[in-house]
């Protein structure tokens, strides 16, 4: 009977327990249940993301999926296993403004042809662009470049010297002019038809010709996050090559590039008619930039006529703008197929930082200036009058 009572009892206080766990207990008259606390909800601090630094590289030893070009590791290292790509565009008359492409390249080289006028040899490697132009016709300095970077010629016509030194080179199979199987196309045909022309089809038409189109050794420049010691404040860079064509690049301490500004107006005031707009890229609409701008001072020889034969072979004097300091060096190109690179006095290689790089390539007997605006370049050639000083 005991043991049936204890059963009894113990059975009730289970029954009671869990009943009591899964129901709401009633309040007693007169009273009410406290209120249910509101959940707290602690808010983490946002998650910030730190862009790692690039290391420094070169000027030889590239990993194969950094830019040699650039120093900076490509989004599809796939692009690198070819060649670059040179591309020639136009930059008067102002109307055939702004460019196409011009912010995907990763170096571009600014030079004077004639009459007064200058052009662009445009390098794309790392990155394509869908449309890149104006594209125009061939000068000298094309073949030395074609050569420092075994590329591919993407052009239109020339003066019959130059095309006959072009089509007589080691390099003839990879030259692009309009055709009718030609990567380059015609944009705006009813009005300016202006000629452009897509990377990766040009690349890809190359190929397509049985042209060895494989990576290509571009050992020689040297890259560093970090400004190096021994610069100069410069802000402000200003580079004439006449009266019709003249720029002016201005650090941006936020960006930590130099941002492009270009001639709007022809100045016949020899500086004091200057007139500045933004430069900007057609196809996506932004504003032209460069992690460094480079100014190098090179022989101009005539040929005939106006048409110059600028002699980017052996070294000169360089002065090289990055993270808004200045830096006097040599520029240097010992063999034909050595890109251009930079150096001390001692011949240490000077970092270039890492990112795109635009040449200024002026004659070497031309003049600079420290003025109360910044570093001025004047282009000068031999035996063609200038501006006094």
């Amino acid at each position: 009977m005991k043991r049936f009572l204890h059963i009894l009892l113990f059975t009730t206080l289970f029954i009671t327990a869990c009943g009591s766990a899964e129901t709401t207990p009633t309040p007693v008259p007169g009273t009410e249940l406290p209120a249910t606390p509101e959940e707290t909800v602690t808010e983490l601090p946002p998650t910030i993301t730190f862009e790692p630094t690039p290391l420094p590289y070169g000027p030889t030893g590239f990993p194969a999926e950094v830019n040699p070009l650039t120093g900076l590791m490509v989004a599809n290292p796939a692009l690198l296993e070819r060649r670059p790509m040179l591309i020639k565009i136009q930059n008067l008359p102002r109307s055939s403004r702004p460019q196409w492409g011009l912010s995907r390249a990763d170096l571009v080289f600014e030079y004077y042809t004639e009459e007064g006028g200058n052009r662009f040899a445009a390098l794309f490697y790392g990155t394509d662009a869908d449309m890149v132009g104006p594209i125009r016709s061939s000068r000298p300095i094309d073949i030395y470049l074609t050569q420092a970077y075994d590329a591919i010629f993407a052009f239109i016509g020339g003066y019959q010297g130059t095309l006959d030194r072009l089509y007589s080179s080691a390099f003839a199979d990879r030259l692009v002019e309009r055709g009718f199987d030609s990567p380059i196309f015609s944009y705006d045909p009813a009005v300016m038809d202006y000629k452009l022309v897509n990377t990766a089809e040009l690349s890809a038409y190359i190929t397509g010709k049985g042209v060895e189109n494989g990576r290509q050794n571009q050992d020689g420049m040297s890259f560093q996050w970090d400004p190096p010691p021994g610069g100069e404040a410069a802000a402000d860079v200003y580079v004439r090559f006449w009266g019709a064509v003249y720029n002016h690049w201005q650090y941006d301490p936020v960006s930590g590039r130099y941002l492009r500004f270009v001639d709007n107006v022809t100045d016949e005031l020899c500086g004091l008619g200057e007139e500045y707009v933004p430069h900007t890229d057609r196809l996506t609409g932004e504003a032209l930039a460069a992690d460094n701008v480079v100014v190098l001072m090179v022989p101009y020889q005539i040929v005939v006529w106006e048409v110059w034969d600028i002699q980017l072979i052996g070294s000169g004097t360089a002065y090289a703008f990055r993270d808004g300091q200045m830096y006097e060096l040599t520029w240097q190109r010992t063999a034909t197929d050595a890109v251009i690179s930079l150096a001390y006095a001692d011949g240490t290689p000077f970092p270039f930082k890492q990112g795109t790089t635009w040449f200024e390539v002026i004659g070497a007997g031309s003049r600079v200036r420290e003025t109360d605006q910044g570093l001025r370049f004047t282009h000068l050639l031999p035996g063609v009058p200038s501006c006094p000083e």
